[in-house]
């Protein structure tokens, strides 16, 4: 059984309503909160909203991104825990490994369970390991003559994805129709991923049209059990980025919805997963579904499970953290139906092309948690057995 702790300071290692957002979470738990701000945003609401603040050297994301400054800032303050909210260093596996060297508790996933989802090669072959079911790509990091050589080997009419290794958040994609392309594609997507996560590499994936984007949101503790807490739709999208998440995913036919249940919990427990995750498909027209990543963190869009499940997710992060046994930790039937629509800074032009916009913001209340207050044990649902 894992060893239980008391968590009693967390400093939280983000800014605005994801720092607002746990800063509610800890106080209901009496956890005691440190929030950091760069200089440029030392009048940022999130600063306000935890029991102390405490300013970083230097100015923008950098300061967010600055892993000895953030640890000394947790030492300083005299917190014994790190959240790393999304975004920024949450999922950089040295940034938990220092977390763990400065004797802190980070919650989130354990650095070599980062190390493992972050390369998205890697977190293929472990759902291929475990019978998981992928979109047919190249193994590894690809050159040119090898994503031709596949493009052609997937016959007349087929196209491809081309996808970073590394990172997320729709960087470093681009879908190829035409193999006359590829070669730029590869070049433009290396080089973005380069700038966004400092791995050019990238690697190929058949194009499945018209395909529905399915997220499973699970949760597993460090004693091997693991609970999947709902699915969300995420297939109105923009540049490969999110903009409505729908839970619970419409549509589903059971069988569906079962499979994709089991394979997240499959994947989740082969990688000896502990914290909060969501596991990513694709589910064509034609029924055909498979993995393609995992987000190893707290995902913008937990809010849409929370609001149809009424449980809070960043108080689960923890309780999981605290080393609590999550193994009667389950879901209700989901209550109606919960929608995220995202605001993109953006003018869209007459030829349907886009150019950074901006605005004023007239009303706004950051995502504060379930609204109604429930037990998280006690429910009976869907789970699995421990390894």
């Amino acid at each position: 059984m894992p060893k239980e702790n008391v968590i009693q300071h967390v400093l939280i290692a983000n800014r605005g309503e994801i720092s607002i957002r746990i800063a509610r979470a800890a106080a209901e738990a009496g956890i005691e909160t440190t929030a950091v701000y760069a200089e440029d945003d030392s009048a940022s609401l999130h600063a306000r909203r935890a029991d102390n603040a405490m300013a970083l050297k230097g100015v923008g994301p950098a300061a967010y991104l600055d892993i000895p400054g953030i640890i000394g800032a947790a030492k300083a303050a005299g917190a014994d825990a790190i959240h790393p909210g999304y975004g920024f260093l949450s999922e950089q596996a040295i940034f938990a490994e220092a977390a763990e060297q400065a004797s802190l508790t980070f919650i989130g996933p354990t650095p070599d369970a980062l190390r493992a989802f972050g390369n998205k090669v890697n977190a293929r072959a472990l759902a291929v390991g475990c019978a998981v079911p992928v979109i047919q790509g190249t193994d590894g990091p690809t050159c040119a003559e090898e994503a031709k050589d596949f493009f052609e080997g997937l016959g007349t009419g087929a196209a491809v994805m081309v996808k970073a290794i590394a990172g997320g958040g729709g960087r470093g994609m681009r879908p190829v129709t035409d193999i006359a392309d590829l070669d730029e594609a590869l070049t433009r997507c290396a080089s973005e991923a380069q700038a966004s996560f400092g791995d050019d590499g990238v690697y190929l994936e058949r194009l499945i049209a018209n395909a529905r984007h399915i997220e499973v949101q699970v949760a597993a503790d460090a004693g091997g059990n693991v609970v999947v807490l709902g699915d969300r739709d995420c297939s109105l999208q923009r540049r490969h980025q999110k903009i409505v998440e729908l839970a619970p995913a419409p549509a589903l036919a059971k069988e569906q919805r079962t499979a994709l249940w089991s394979h997240a919990a499959m994947i989740t427990q082969a990688a000896k997963y502990s914290g909060l995750g969501t596991v990513e498909f694709l589910l064509g027209g034609d029924g055909t579904l498979a993995f393609i990543e995992f987000n190893a963190r707290l995902q913008v869009e937990h809010t849409v499970t929370e609001a149809v499940t009424g449980l809070d997710l960043v108080r689960l992060q923890f309780d999981i953290a605290n080393g609590k046994d999550i193994g009667d930790l389950s879901i209700p039937s989901p209550r109606g139906m919960a929608i995220q629509a995202r605001v993109n800074l953006e003018t869209m032009e007459p030829d349907g092309s886009a150019r950074p916009g901006g605005g004023k913001l007239t009303a706004f209340e950051p995502p504060a948690g379930p609204g109604v207050r429930v037990d998280h044990f006690g429910y009976a649902g869907y789970q699995t057995s421990p390894r």
